[in-house]
């Protein structure tokens, strides 16, 4: 399934290490398909717990499926809701419950959504992702062994449900290596070394194309949870790529790929474009070493007064369809009349840094 640090899907190749954006409910906002492609994207990551509310099972399944509805040809990830599970529910017992046969979701109103780890895989199958994940007991890093243990112990449970109603699908499908959409599970455990080795132990005896590195990764501090996030990278063989889900911060890309992650999606980048924080190279990426220190770039605050004569590009190291045509002025001006280009314009710049940053980090340039 990975050769050469390639990962192989039905929608196509991705070479690794990838960052993937997050089209949470069917889209990267603020951003067409074309715009995506123009950022080299090689694959984004949406949400069933998110798409089976809006637009619902029934319009994804009706116009042929996520790639048909998004008018995206490239591989898609969807996420199985088990970020949700923590998200909503653990915060707030009205939002919902959760048992050992999988979670009741009640986001308002008198509707109900339910999630198992069979109907889970039974969603993304049908939406055609390429990249399934498997319904998890997420956690944070801070709560309780007790709860941390029964964690482990449900997502285990979920993971031999979620490969027992893959592997149906795929025969009923009678669908070939090539054609079958990969499937990845996700390993907790928290802060405990035990747990997070006995839950990846077991999902590896249950086998899966990719793990994940599951629950919360940075500690209260905003910090990447170094230790624990290196050792779940250790816990895998090498030949398996691993997704450091959730990690988005330029620094902590670098700092993952050194420990040999290859996957990567989040909303940061284009949260923070839409919010007025832009990514900049302090330096030509292609010409100088990374370092996981992050020293190699630095933010940009469109909206400040300094640029509203600016006569430059957001950033001089940078080939987006922004940068290659657009001032610094004029995304100050747009972004100071509140105007939807500027949404648009800052967003694949965000993200065309990181595709280059990517490019990059395949070249095994990063100094620890």
């Amino acid at each position: 399934m990975t050769s050469d640090r390639i990962l192989q899907t039905p929608h196509g190749a991705i070479d690794l290490p990838a960052f993937l954006p997050d089209g949470t409910q069917g889209v990267v906002r603020a951003v067409s398909a074309d715009d995506l492609e123009a950022c080299r994207v090689p694959a984004v990551q949406m949400n069933v717990y998110h798409l089976m509310q809006r637009p619902g099972t029934s319009t994804i399944q009706a116009v042929g499926g996520l790639h048909r509805l998004a008018g995206w040809s490239r591989p898609i990830f969807t996420d199985s809701g088990g970020f949700q599970v923590y998200s909503l529910i653990r915060g707030n017992p009205k939002a919902g419950s959760i048992t050992d046969r999988g979670a009741t979701f009640r986001p308002g109103g008198d509707r109900k959504y339910i999630l198992t780890p069979e109907k889970s895989i039974q969603l993304q199958f049908s939406y055609g992702s390429d990249m399934l994940i498997c319904l998890d007991d997420c956690t944070g890093p801070d709560d309780p062994p007790a709860r941390q243990a029964d964690s482990v112990r449900r997502t285990i449970r979920w993971a031999a449900e979620c490969k027992k109603t893959y592997w149906r699908l795929v025969e009923q499908k009678r669908l070939g290596e090539a054609e079958r959409p990969r499937i990845m599970a996700v390993i907790q455990g928290g802060l405990s070394p035990d747990l997070r080795q006995q839950c990846a132990e077991a999902l590896l005896e249950i086998g899966f194309d990719a793990y994940g590195y599951g629950g919360w990764p940075l500690d209260a501090g905003g910090n990447l949870l170094t230790e624990m996030v290196g050792l779940v990278r250790e816990l895998v063989p090498p030949e398996f790529p691993v997704h450091a889900l959730g990690v988005g911060h330029p620094a902590n890309v670098a700092a993952c790929v050194a420990m040999g992650y290859e996957l990567f999606d989040s909303t940061m980048p284009t949260r923070d474009a839409r919010h007025g924080r832009l990514l900049v190279f302090n330096r030509d990426p292609a010409a100088a070493p990374l370092s996981a220190a992050g020293d190699w770039f630095t933010y940009l605050y469109p909206g400040d007064d300094k640029h509203v004569k600016a006569n430059t590009p957001v950033s001089a190291h940078c080939d987006c369809p922004t940068c290659a045509r657009y001032t610094l002025a004029y995304l100050h001006h747009l972004y100071k009349i509140n105007d939807n280009l500027y949404f648009r314009l800052a967003t694949v710049h965000n993200l065309r840094f990181m595709t280059m940053l990517m490019e990059r980090l395949r070249k095994n340039s990063i100094q620890t």
